[in-house]
């Protein structure tokens, strides 16, 4: 073993190890990397950089865009809508459409995409039904995974192995639908498996039925009245910062002096005697509050369990999760300034498992999180023109370029053709797609822009030339010839399907990206090293890659459904590891079959 292989074994390990810890962001992760690969003279400062010139980023942050122009036309909102009007009622056929659904959407659009625009349509009608979104969510979030394997564009894995195959002389590298028959056994199989047995096994933890029901809401509602000699008189209730000082979420404000009107609590009006706030906090927070800051609760509206209040028809509960591309990730309310920004109040916070109701402005938010809001209709409305949150209910068509619509449409059918003809590269064809998208005006540049997830790309662009060292150094080679020693007796398939449970393996802890630049070129290298079929061992280690089931932090998708689902981190193993032994079975018996090992 020479110095360089174990410098990119040391380097290997330790990005492996940052990516399960958690301490650092991905896309940091992978600039890491990078760095030390040119420290260490590694790769070339011209290998280094590549990865943001790959033919694989250009495709990746493409499909973004060519997502986005999907969802602003409503092409994606029709579809979604379609779904839900033939699934009516039933629970299973219900599960079997949304997977279907979401399945092909995922083939010719980012997964995460897919997931995202039908997660609102799926929480609407499971509030309508009485079902439990638990039964619908991770059925939504593993189809969209496994449909991104149909076709070359359906996920970063498949990009990555078909650009990596390029790099290798003499090797062909995939066309576009070469993963149409694998990538649609695998979407079958788990189909048949979560409306068979899975949906079994799904928790019911969180109920349909409403927000109110969805939100175990441990606190306590109250209106309490500003005596004259307050010490909240003459400020605002951003002044008073009741929230951070006392524990009191102040949701609105009846003034004493004008008829009675409400107001958001984050105006400017400045509180005088009379004044009635209505009040969100423990019991013992209300009671401190009428003993040090003069508030006294009104006669004839006492505290009370925290319910809905159906007499304030101007004011509406709203779910918002946080969106793929947010930028208010790692931040917290207080932060962000969210009162003053969006004018509604935060109930409670699902965040990692838990629902949350004390100190919500010190909660650093993170992608996935769903918020439990109040506050006007017309306020809440304004929220589906944020990017940094998902409205988790069906958006108007009215607020879609439904114009559009049959321009994305063909835009995509357009890059699908020419891409699969071979008239153009991928990603040639994709890269002009995303420019058509703006061009014909379904987006505008800056909508272009926000919709690509930067982290995927800074992600991808840094982990290239980790692969490219594990093969100039020889690593990549070192490593398959361990894993041909320890199997290879038992022939091609043993040694595949052990490169197939090591990636499995890898993408539970690190991204399926990230898993399949590591694992492609091993998979290459083990084949050539037993005279075996190449293709037949990418096609194997990318379909590993993207069976995330195991963990919630396995995929972006996964984490995207996790609080709205009420999940707790045990729910994903409990279905997946039967989703992953079946998906392993299938690959040993079928794979031969579609792609033969020798000759």
């Amino acid at each position: 073993m020479t110095t360089d292989n174990l410098l990119v074994l040391g380097i290997l390990s330790v990005a492996i190890l940052l990516f399960v810890s958690e301490k650092l962001r991905v896309d940091v992760v992978a600039m890491i990397v990078l760095a030390t690969l040119v420290v260490t003279g590694l790769v070339t400062v011209e290998e280094a950089f590549s990865g943001f010139s790959s033919p694989a980023v250009i495709v990746v942050w493409a499909v973004f865009i060519v997502s986005a122009g999907l969802t602003r036309s409503g092409v994606a909102d029709l579809i979604a809508r379609q779904v839900m009007r033939l699934a009516g009622r039933s629970e299973l056929r219900l599960m079997v459409l949304i997977m279907v659904a979401v399945g092909i959407m995922s083939a010719f659009m980012s997964n995460v995409g897919a997931a995202a625009i039908l997660l609102p349509a799926v929480m609407s009608v499971a509030r309508k039904t009485d079902i439990p979104p638990s039964k619908l969510l991770i059925p939504l979030a593993w189809a969209s995974l496994l449909g991104g394997n149909v076709t070359m564009i359906g996920t970063p894995p498949n990009i990555l192995a078909s650009s990596i195959l390029e790099g290798y002389g003499g090797i062909e590298p995939f066309t576009f639908f070469d993963f149409v028959p694998m990538g649609l056994v695998a979407l079958a199989a788990g189909i048949l498996f979560l409306a068979l047995v899975g949906r079994r096994l799904l928790p019911e933890r969180t109920p349909g039925g409403g927000l109110v029901d969805s939100y175990p809401v441990q606190e306590y509602l109250t209106e309490a009245r500003v005596v004259a000699d307050s010490p909240l008189i003459g400020k605002t209730v951003q002044e008073a910062d009741l929230e951070r000082r006392h524990g009191l979420n102040v949701i609105h404000v009846h003034l004493c002096c004008q008829d009675g009107e409400t107001v958001p609590a984050m105006t400017e009006h400045r509180l005088e005697p009379g004044d009635e706030l209505h009040l969100e906090a423990t019991a013992s927070a209300i009671l401190e509050a009428g003993q040090t800051l003069g508030l006294r609760p009104v006669p004839d509206r006492p505290i009370q369990p925290w319910e809905p209040q159906p007499e304030r028809s101007a004011f509406e509960l709203a779910e918002v999760v946080l969106a793929p591309s947010s930028s208010l990730r790692c931040k917290t309310l207080r932060q962000i300034d969210f009162r003053s920004r969006f004018g509604l109040a935060v109930l409670a916070i699902r965040h990692r498992g838990e629902t949350l109701f004390e100190r919500l402005g010190d909660v650093q938010l993170d992608f996935g999180d769903s918020l439990l809001l109040q506050g006007p209709v017309e306020t809440i409305n304004l929220l589906r023109q944020e990017d940094d949150f998902l409205l988790l209910e069906m958006p108007p068509l009215e607020t879609r370029r439904t114009r559009k619509a049959p321009v994305a449409v063909a835009i995509l059918l357009g890059v699908v053709i020419v891409a699969a003809a071979g008239w153009l590269h991928v990603s040639a064809a994709m890269f002009i797609g995303a420019l058509l998208m703006v061009l014909s005006g379904t987006l505008t540049m800056d909508e272009a822009y926000g919709s690509i997830h930067w982290q995927s790309v800074f992600l991808i662009a840094g982990m290239l030339p980790l692969g490219l060292a594990m093969q100039s150094t020889g690593t990549a080679q070192l490593l398959a010839d361990q894993i041909v020693a320890l199997v290879g007796d038992w022939g091609p398939l043993a040694v595949m399907m052990g490169i197939y449970l090591v990636t499995g393996l890898l993408t539970e802890v690190i991204s399926n990206a990230a898993a399949a630049v590591l694992a492609v070129p091993i998979a290459i290298d083990a084949a050539l090293s037993l005279g075996a079929n190449p293709h037949a061992f990418v096609m194997a280690t990318v379909i590993a890659a993207s069976t995330s089931f195991l963990m919630p932090i396995g995929h972006q998708v996964n984490v995207l459904v996790f609080g709205s689902g009420g999940y707790r981190f045990a729910d994903y193993a409990k279905v997946g590891v039967w989703l992953n032994l079946l998906l392993f079975i299938l690959t040993a018996l079928l794979l031969p079959l579609i792609w033969p090992l020798t000759g």
